[in-house]
């Protein structure tokens, strides 16, 4: 399992790493579109698996021990198959994790970044240790709806951010630029730790067009709408019968 798990990390910072450099080496318009259409994929992933786990969260025990069984009935090698489920578990966040950061991140230094990554993953490393020390009181609906939501309003960001990446680079047009202008505060700006911290996480512009504040909450309202709804009833993965 851990070889499995190990795997998955290298190969996620591996892909982080050649985007992040791949990145670095464009300027002008190709590196506007390259952060653009990072950004965007960042916000499908995110919203794929926001999705997925209001599904799926209260079944991954049982689907992970259905793979882990299914191998084993098919005779199949046991440490293979147990590698296998723990390298896509782990690589299916991973993948979207190194995505998330080059793309909330994409005007930041890159020991910047593997500085702040490192000190996520502390934490949910930590907090990961508490689901697991306390969820059979925690309750499970409630955390992964708040959850849920705090990741929306992080897509809802990146959403802003791709029409900023694709305005400046001239491949999308503003009818009403500055909506409003806070520059005069300025902790809300991109010259101060706080606002870069505000337009990482929450693609927050001190100066929007009135493109970025639609995309953004017209994709905040809908899919939170979405998220909301009471979602179908997943059916439980059954164990493979042993002989």
């Amino acid at each position: 399992m851990w070889q499995g798990m190990a795997a998955a990390a290298a190969l996620s910072i591996g892909v982080g790493i050649v985007v992040h450099l791949t990145v670095e080496n464009l300027s002008g318009q190709p590196r506007l579109l390259a952060f653009a259409a990072v950004s965007l994929l960042a916000v499908v992933v995110l919203t794929w698996m926001i999705f997925w786990m209001r599904r799926q969260a209260h079944l991954i025990k049982g689907e992970l021990q259905h793979n882990v069984d299914q191998a084993i009935a098919s005779r199949g090698d046991v440490r293979l198959a147990v590698m296998t489920v723990a390298f896509l578990a782990v690589a299916r966040e991973g993948l979207e994790a190194a995505l998330f950061l080059i793309a909330a991140a994409t005007t930041e230094d890159g020991w910047a970044v593997l500085v702040g990554g490192l000190i996520g993953l502390a934490a949910a490393s930590a907090l990961g240790a508490l689901v697991v020390l306390g969820g059979r009181r925690l309750p499970m609906r409630q955390f992964f709806t708040v959850t849920g939501l705090i990741l929306i309003v992080f897509a809802a960001g990146l959403v802003s951010r791709t029409v900023l990446w694709l305005q400046a680079a001239g491949d999308l047009g503003t009818v009403w630029n500055n909506v409003y202008d806070l520059t005069a505060y300025r902790w809300l700006t991109v010259s101060t730790e706080s606002g870069k911290f505000l337009g990482a996480m929450f693609g927050w512009d001190p100066r929007p067009s009135i493109e970025q504040v639609v995309a953004y909450l017209l994709f905040l309202v809908t899919v939170s709408w979405l998220f909301l709804r009471s979602p179908r009833t997943a059916e439980t993965p059954q164990p493979a019968a042993r002989r």
